[in-house]
This record gives structure tokens, sequence and C-alpha cells, in this order.
């Protein structure tokens, strides 16, 4: 046992071997009994000598799995840290730091730690004021053996991993709370009321777990029976670049369904960017679709985008395209002009982002690019999309193929929206 009075003294100890410190005793656990996954980085922060030999060789006997680190001082143990550590065994009566200031220091500087206190004071009131302070518990130097202390501290690393497990999942549903934030804002849903009109939309962001990423899209259908197609890729990935995205999109949306034309929008679009970025060289490319009410032609904006894939009466090809204007914050564009389009029978415009293009083929650089995205969706049967097959499967085996080209997962933010007219509802 440890003595009573604060202190440890040799000759309170009482062993079953009386020529050795180390000698098992009754009830304590010895080495077959401890856990194989037991943790071994414990820093013992103690000022008296005695003392700190007398618990590293309780603890070399109830926990020979443990390795000790022993300082004098709290200084010394705060330049130690932060590392690799388990738990720290503090007593509170330390030269530079007394009673709950050295726990709460020790806490700065070990966050991830457990944290046992080892004292000379028999006080509960003292204990609960360590645990408030962030302990993981309180042992009192009068009351303590080498099997009780082992098992204290193996606890305390539990509870101090039970406890960062709560605030990683507590941090990670808000983080998921903002994201869905964004996302309603990044994903909206479509203002089209024209029953000839079907739009179908594929996104995933290229960043593990996350739920969005800087590709935008969106569709509004004006009063006069024009249709308004938006799908847009910032430079970047993250949450900026979502924000950014979002931004632009409503920005997009807003001045849409004031009838702004299409050109004075992508002005007004490459100002917010330039105000709203948080670097300099952030920029964003964009597609417009604008589809006139009796759906027979219309006109395509590109802002440093890929050009769309049209499928209609005359087959599956990439749209012509002949003014291509520089992605929006790259450059000043002296006139957004747009390419004229016209649609034969029933059509299918597939507008997409370059994650979808940018994959390798095989283990070579070369990429699957455009031309090789129009023979995927020939195959795939895009041109009976307008006869009434559903196409959300068709961008889900889609998105596979060019998955398996690319041998493994699309690491770049995706977006797609596929939009269908009908001549008759």
């Amino acid at each position: 046992m440890l003595a009573p009075g604060g202190g440890l003294h040799a000759g309170t100890m009482t062993f079953n071997d009386e020529n050795s410190a180390t000698a098992p005793r009754p009830g304590v656990e010895n080495s077959s009994t401890m856990p194989a996954t037991f943790p071994v980085q414990l820093l013992l922060v103690e000022d008296d000598l005695g003392d700190a030999v007398l618990v590293q060789e309780l603890l070399a006997d109830s926990a020979p799995h443990l390795q000790v680190v022993h300082v004098g001082t709290l200084r010394e143990a705060e330049e130690l840290l932060p590392n690799e550590l388990d738990c720290v065994l503090l007593d509170l009566g330390l030269p530079d730091a007394y009673g709950m200031e050295a726990v709460e220091r020790m806490r700065r500087a070990a966050p991830d730690a457990a944290v046992v206190v080892l004292t000379g004071h028999d006080d509960e009131h003292r204990g609960v004021e360590a645990l408030s302070s962030g302990a993981q518990d309180y042992l009192s130097k009068s009351g303590v053996d080498g099997s009780m202390l082992a098992r204290a501290i193996r606890y305390a690393i539990e509870r101090r991993r039970l406890e960062r497990s709560q605030q990683e999942l507590l941090e990670a549903r808000l983080a998921a709370r903002e994201n869905a934030r964004l996302e309603r804002g990044l994903l909206p849903t479509a203002l089209v009321s024209d029953e000839r009109i079907a739009l179908t939309t594929g996104y995933r962001p290229g960043r593990r777990r996350s739920l969005l990423g800087g590709d935008f899209y969106d569709a509004v259908e004006l009063a006069d029976g024009t249709l308004h197609v938006l799908i847009g890729d910032v430079s970047g990935h993250g949450p900026d670049e979502a924000a950014l995205g979002a931004c632009l999109r409503i920005a997009w949306r807003t001045l849409t369904l004031a009838q702004r034309p299409p050109e004075e929008t992508l002005a007004q679009l490459q100002q917010m960017l330039e105000h709203e970025r948080h670097a300099p060289d952030m920029f964003a490319t964009l597609c417009v679709l604008v589809a006139a009410p009796d759906r027979t032609g219309g006109r395509i904006f590109l802002a440093g985008h890929p050009p769309p894939v049209l499928s209609d009466a005359r087959g599956v090809r990439l749209l012509d395209v002949e003014h291509v204007s520089p992605p929006l914050g790259f450059v000043d564009a002296e006139a957004w002009t747009g390419n004229a389009v016209t649609f034969e029978g029933d059509w299918t415009l597939l507008l997409y982002t370059d994650g979808l293009i940018e994959g390798r083929i095989g283990r070579g650089a070369e990429r699957l690019g455009p031309e090789r995205l129009v023979e995927l969706l020939e195959r795939r049967g895009l041109a009976q999309v307008p006869g009434g097959r559903d196409a959300g499967p068709l961008l889900d085996e889609l998105v596979a193929e060019v998955e398996q080209l690319h041998g493994g997962e699309l690491t770049d933010d995706l977006a797609m929206v596929l939009v269908t007219a009908r001549h008759s509802a």
C-alpha cells in the first residue's frame, strides 16, 4: 500500500518476497492477465523521487507492458509534449504547478491523453475538482496498490478514447448539418413545369465522405416557356469552393428569373466571382442552355466548359460550338457570345462537368475525353432516352463504366444534368 500522510515510503510496502520489491503479490494482475492491446505510453509527473521510484516498481509488477517516462516538473512534461502518449499520471503538488492548475495545463499540453491524478491529499472534493478540470480518474496515494493503479490507468485510457470518439461523432454531426445547409443551396429543386421536359441529375463530390463539392447546377423555366439550364464547376475542392458555387448558382437563378439576358447574367456572375472568391486564382467554368419555348432550338453559352453531348434524330454527337468564352474569373471577357443550336425531333442533351471526362484510361496518362464519352453514351443507349426510358440508371451505368476505365473512384467533383425534350407530353 502507499503510505498515509501524502508520501510514499519503502518501509510501508508489503510483498510476498521480502527480498524483492518487484515480486508478485496476492490480488495483483500479472502480465499473463493483461490484455494484449494494453496501452504502454505513460508519463509520470512526480517531483518526489522516492514516490516516483515506488510507483514505477508497482507498475513494473502489475502492468509490465507499460513504458513509463518520469519527469519532476510540469514544465519538463510540457517540453516533452505532444507525442504518442496514452496516459499521464499527475501529482497535484508540483514545484511549478499546484492543484487544478496542473490538471488544466496538462490537458492543454496533451489533449488526447488520459489524465489520472495521484495526490497525497485524501480529499473527495479535490477528486471531483480534478474530474471537472478534465482528468479521467483520481487516486489517493494513501489508498492504492499496484493492481488498483494499473486498473485505473487502463480504465482512464478507455474513458478518454470514448470521450474522443463521442467528440468526433458530435463534430461529424455538426459538420454534416453544415454540409446539408450548403447542399440545399448547391443542389436545388428545378423550377420547370413543362411536361414535355424531363430533367435527370447526378452529383458526387470528389472528396471522400463529403456531401458537396465545387460543382453546381440549376434549371429554370420562365413564364414565356423559355428553358434555362446551368451547370458549373469552381476550381478546387472543399467547402470554400462549394460555398462559392452556391453563390454563383443563386445569383444565376435570381438574374434569370428577373429575365435578364444571358450575356448580362454571365457578366454579373463574373463580377460576383471576383468579389466572393477567397483566392485570386480561383475561377469557374459554366455551360448554359437557353431552349426556346417550342423546344426546336436555342442557344448554348460556354465559359471554358466542355461541350454538351446531344442526341436527336441525327444521332449522338458532341454539340458543335463556335464560340467558347474564357472561364469566369480567369480573364475579363470582352463579350459573352452564345452558339445557336437546332434540335431535330425529340432530343436529349447531357451537360456535365470535367470530372466525368478527366479520368484516366488504364494505367497510362491518356484521359477519357469528350469523344470517348460520346461513344460510351451511344453504347449505353442515350438515343432511347427521349422515347420514355428512365435516364437515372443510364447516368449510374455511365459513371460506373468511367470508373472501371479509370481503375478506381474518380477524384474530381462530378455533376451531370440530362435534359430530355419531347414534342408531345
